[in-house]
């Protein structure tokens, strides 16, 4: 099998270790943004910006994910859609989204999006990314990447 990874990388802080680990393996990398940004002159590293409607990178990643795709992501709802694509699915952090995980990580989605709602002022937000987050990351993606290969 011959794997590719998807990136949802407005807001992505793992780019650089995505693009280490696509070289190392030599696997192609499609960088999904509402807005342009560099990623570097290298065959295997393609820029891909779409219009700006609501969802639009969800959308395109969505619609090429299948059981060759690493989705790269922090959303959830593009998580589930990916997985039931057949993607394997990685968080910034490192964590996997899986058949068995995403149902609670939805749940949890929308029970914190209605505890904002009810909120006066602005909420905690998630913890910092940690140097660990990014370490795990790298251990996580360079695992996918050699399962895929191995089929």
């Amino acid at each position: 099998m011959n794997p590719f990874i998807l990136v949802d990388a407005d807001a992505c802080p793992v780019k650089d270790e995505i693009y280490k680990v696509a070289w190392r393996h030599e696997v192609p990398v499609k960088v999904v943004s509402n807005s342009p940004f560099r990623v570097p002159a290298h065959p295997l590293i393609e820029r891909v910006i779409v219009d700006g409607g609501f969802d639009a990178a969800d959308d395109w990643i969505a619609e090429r994910a299948d059981s060759a795709a690493i989705v790269i992501t922090a959303d959830i709802l593009l998580a589930d859609r990916a997985l039931k694509k057949g993607a394997i699915v990685l968080a910034h952090n490192g964590k996997p989204f899986t058949a068995n995980s995403i149902g609670s990580a939805i749940a949890t989605r929308a029970i914190m999006a209605d505890l904002r709602a009810g909120m006066d002022g602005p909420g905690g937000g998630p913890a910092p990314f940690a140097k660990a987050d990014r370490s795990r990351f790298l251990q996580a993606l360079d695992e996918a990447v050699v399962r895929l290969k191995r089929g």
